[in-house]
């Protein structure tokens, strides 16, 4: 459950102006109340809590903007083709701000662990990142976006240029492979995903 230190008229003006519904408070001591994606964000004096589901993109919008984070994709696949999920997550100095994890019903690894970066990416962009250090552990998906390998598959190559279109709206961002063992929390959300299914 985020809790945003900020002025809450400030907040109130950024959720509106994103086209958020932004009503009155329940209680005397709630300035206004917002929802959005599933996510409520209610606002006090000097600060906003967000409590739901997914309070990523009310977050990016209440957060002035801006900022660093590690954002973490795995796509997970059982038999390629089969059932598939995706999870990501993103870090920043407060620690895990944000995660989730989705079925995507079935299909091969790779278009699995494609989706996972596309969905982090969006996850990224609506929390407001700037600058997004991304990490993943296919090695196929990394270097493909790079451009350091040939996308032959039309599917892929489809994700690869919405994946480029997301990184390229950020101020500064890398991309790279890592060991399946530091991209532990992505990997536990898309099985979780999958065991859930």
């Amino acid at each position: 459950m985020p809790v945003i230190d900020c002025d809450p008229a400030a907040a109130r003006e950024r959720l509106e102006a994103a086209g958020v519904a932004v009503g009155d408070g329940n209680t005397d001591h709630e300035r206004w109340r917002a929802e959005s994606d599933g996510a409520v964000a209610v606002a006090y004096d000097d600060k906003v809590v967000i409590q739901g589901g997914d309070p990523t993109r009310l977050t990016g919008l209440i957060r002035e903007g801006g900022g660093r984070g590690h954002v973490y994709f795995d796509g997970a696949s059982r038999g390629n083709p089969g059932p598939a999920a995706v999870g990501w997550a993103i870090v920043t100095s407060d620690g895990v701000v944000a995660d989730g994890n989705e079925t995507l019903g079935r299909t091969t690894n790779n278009q699995a662990e494609y989706e996972a970066l596309v969905r982090a990416l969006e996850a990224a962009r609506d929390y407001g990142l700037s600058e997004a250090d991304v990490r993943g552990d296919s090695q196929l998906v990394v270097k493909q976006v790079r451009g350091e390998w040939n996308v032959n598959e039309p599917r892929l190559r489809e994700r690869r240029v919405r994946a480029r279109e997301l990184l390229e709206g950020f101020d500064r961002w890398s991309l790279e492979h890592v060991p399946r063992e530091i991209n532990d929390r992505a990997d536990e959300l898309a099985n979780e995903a999958l065991d859930d299914a």
